[in-house]
């Protein structure tokens, strides 16, 4: 019994070191409006290499939402996901209007 105790509680230490969240990323349309450095938006870290940008964290939100809130610090995408969510093209044209 105690050993089931024991083994318990270390799968429950172990789980969260490996369970990964989900990424979020874009693609910028112009790579001059990528930001140095990095960039906070709604609790997410972006960084940018290039046209290319991925995050982590950030708040619970809809996929649309969080776009809509990146296109307005950095500029037109043309690619979008958050937390594992892709835009539609049509999703896309959306948020960047």
């Amino acid at each position: 019994m105690r050993a089931l105790l024991v083994a318990a509680a270390l799968f429950a230490v172990a789980a969260p070191v490996s369970a990964q969240s989900p990424t979020s990323s874009a693609v910028l349309v112009n790579a001059s409006s990528a930001p140095a450095g990095r960039l906070i938006v709604d609790g997410a870290t972006w960084r940018c290499d290039g046209t290319a940008c991925t995050a982590t964290g950030g708040a619970s939100q809809p996929v649309a939402r969080a776009c809509r809130r990146v296109v307005a610090r950095i500029g037109p995408v043309s690619a979008f996901s958050y937390k594992g969510v892709a835009l539609t093209a049509e999703q896309l044209a959306a948020c960047n209007a």
